[in-house]
């Protein structure tokens, strides 16, 4: 068994103040694909609605809701993550970031991943991700220069989780959270 049955996170809602430039954003800059919009009448009134994608099993992975308030005081995302399946993929990501001018973008080491942080254009932060092949006691948050070549990066990377209280390949924690969590 490979995950706890009866319940798989499949996706989120983002309540947005400009539809339009959020949604060039989602489908431009990260790829995501319009698999359907409309408008919803709720209770406080009518909400458009734009459902992204990035796979075709699922109907959306995101969901862009008009209505959001001018002054919401704080914003109550933290992150929205996305998980790279390569290092290239992470890198390229890094760089269309940096051609969009996009402010404050952080790549940083959390031990156990490589991320690049960076708000999407209403301020909700997202992350960029790149799994690293071992485990370390969280949290950890270190800034990390992408302009390395990949074997200096990669080699930096785990000297660096090395030192770190809990380090263990991923395979070995993965295991003891299976066990944790029953599903082993």
């Amino acid at each position: 068994m490979n995950a706890r049955s009866g319940l798989v996170f499949s996706h989120i809602g983002i309540h947005v103040s400009n539809l339009e430039r959020m949604e060039d954003f989602y489908t431009r800059l990260l790829e995501f694909t319009v698999t359907d919009r409309g408008q919803l009448e709720t209770p406080k009134g009518p909400v458009e609605l734009v459902f992204l994608s990035r796979d075709p099993d699922e109907h959306h992975q995101i969901v862009l809701v008009s209505g959001r308030p001018a002054s919401t005081g704080f914003n109550v995302i933290n992150q929205i993550s996305l998980k790279a399946d390569s290092l290239a993929t992470l890198r390229a990501i890094h760089r269309r970031l940096q051609d969009e001018r996009t402010a404050e973008i952080m790549p940083v080491t959390h031990g156990n991943a490589l991320s690049v942080y960076a708000p999407d254009p209403e301020g909700n932060r997202l992350e960029f991700y790149l799994d690293l092949p071992w485990y370390v006691s969280q949290p950890v948050r270190v800034p990390v220069d992408l302009a390395q070549a990949d074997e200096a990066l990669m080699q930096m990377l785990e000297t660096h989780a090395r030192s770190l209280p809990g380090f263990m390949p991923r395979a070995q924690w993965r295991e003891l959270m299976a066990r944790r969590m029953g599903t082993a």
